[in-house]
């Protein structure tokens, strides 16, 4: 199989590391989370599920989509349409955008619990100020927490304690430098399904602020499990945060929580409600919100108005289209053609995530990651950004996964003649994938 040319995006990666930290600003987008020296790293546009980078290939993207922001695919033209006018008409001024109301009123109808919203522009802002709210309302400081919730001090300074806290929830390998050492004690992590974790916790700490969780971290909950937290929660007057960054508007429209059944007193919501454009909501009980008037949180292009609008344009078309149901397929027909795959070839894969976010695993030991780097290798040779996981859109289409399936085979014979070597790493033209925090410059 040739080898595709990437000439200017490694070129261009490279000499970012140089002068910009880490080479860019999110972890995840990382060449070297995918395949060091051999990722195309920049896009010149992207349209549906298709991306087209630096050089001029194309690629169709049955990876992360944006980091799952794109439900909708990228460039969507109806969110595109609603922005451009947002744009021409002004997307700020000294007063404020109508459009900033109309979508308090659209996510308190989806949402009956709640009573109140605020917003932000990303994940980590929102779960920072839903914190905050909750230590204002409660008069309290410490969180109990289960997931990945984002880069600010509040979060990482759970490692000031151990260093090892974050590796279940975040990644490993990251240390708490820079933040302040007085946060230390007032984090505490416990694993999703453990509720006798989160006993131990409140038997040693029942002045907790809040518990702020993922209702749905890549398997379903077990029963009693969301119901046993949120009694824990009332029992000690804390705040429930529900995180629905990540699985929000995937798995269920509106949120995971709706689909259990159980709804917290805060509620948080980024990536997917905006397809692509920056734009979060934090959404609470009245009584619990009106507390962000007791203490002062506030930015300037947080009152911007394409955010709001790429919103309103999103979720209304996310109803209207039950875009939920079609990244249930979507997770279902990937995941049937891993495992048909696998089995054609056999190879040892375990399958992980929910449907819309569907991930699988080589089961080959220490050798999982060479496989996973080699796996990207092989499909983007076969004009593919993929690996081993699926944020699936309403973008992906019948057609996508027919072109993926053949080139798939193709990547697992070759990924099978690699294991049966004795030595796949060989097979690989550059390093290993990063699988976590690791210095680049």
């Amino acid at each position: 199989m040739k080898k595709i040319s990437i000439k200017k995006g490694i070129a261009l990666w490279n000499k970012a590391k140089k002068i910009i930290p880490g080479g860019n600003q999110l972890l995840s987008k990382r060449s070297e989370m995918f395949l060091p020296d051999g990722w195309p790293s920049y896009y010149k546009k992207a349209k549906g599920v298709e991306i087209w980078d630096l050089d001029g290939n194309k690629f169709i993207d049955m990876s992360i989509m944006g980091i799952g922001s794109c439900v909708l695919g990228y460039a969507d033209p109806d969110v595109n349409k609603a922005v451009e006018k947002a744009v021409y008409e002004g997307s700020m001024s000294t007063l404020n955008s109508p459009e900033e109301v109309e979508l308090a009123e659209l996510l308190l109808g989806i949402h009956p619990w709640a009573g109140m919203v605020r917003y932000a522009r990303t994940g980590g802002e929102v779960a920072s100020i839903a914190v905050r709210i909750a230590r204002a309302y409660t008069g309290k400081d410490k969180i109990a927490f289960c997931g990945y919730h984002g880069w600010h001090d509040w979060y990482l300074s759970t490692n000031l304690a151990h260093g090892k806290n974050l590796e279940g929830h975040l990644l490993p390998g990251l240390t708490p430098k820079g933040v302040p050492k007085g946060l230390r004690g007032t984090m505490f992590p416990f694993h999703y399904n453990k509720l006798d974790e989160l006993k131990a916790i409140v038997a040693k700490h029942k002045d907790l602020a809040a518990i702020i969780m993922e209702p749905m971290k890549g398997y379903e909950p077990d029963n009693g499990f969301l119901e046993g937290v949120r009694k824990i929660t009332d029992d000690i007057g804390a705040v429930l945060i529900f995180d629905e960054i990540t699985i929000g508007w995937k798995l269920a429209f509106g949120g995971a929580h709706l689909k259990y059944g159980v709804n917290p007193d805060i509620a948080i919501f980024a990536k997917a409600m905006s397809n692509g454009y920056p734009m979060a909501a934090v959404i609470g009980k009245k009584e619990v919100m009106q507390s962000a008037q007791d203490t002062f949180i506030s930015s300037t292009y947080w009152t911007e108005r394409i955010g709001p609008v790429a919103a309103l344009a999103t979720i209304k078309k996310m109803k209207k289209l039950n875009v939920i149901r079609h990244l249930a397929w979507a997770g279902k027909t990937v995941r049937k053609i891993w495992q048909d795959t696998a089995d054609k070839h056999q190879l040892n894969i375990k399958m992980a995530g929910s449907l819309p976010l569907s991930s699988f695993v080589f089961d080959y030991g220490d050798k999982a990651q060479i496989l996973k780097t080699l796996l990207v290798q092989e499909m983007l040779d076969q004009g593919f950004l993929a690996s081993t996981l699926l944020f699936a859109s309403y973008a992906h289409k019948p057609k996508h996964f027919v072109l993926y399936k053949k080139a798939l085979g193709v990547a697992f014979g070759n990924i099978k003649r690699a294991i049966d070597s004795g030595d796949p790493k060989k097979f690989l033209r550059g390093p290993i994938a990063h699988t976590g925090f690791s210095r680049l410059n």
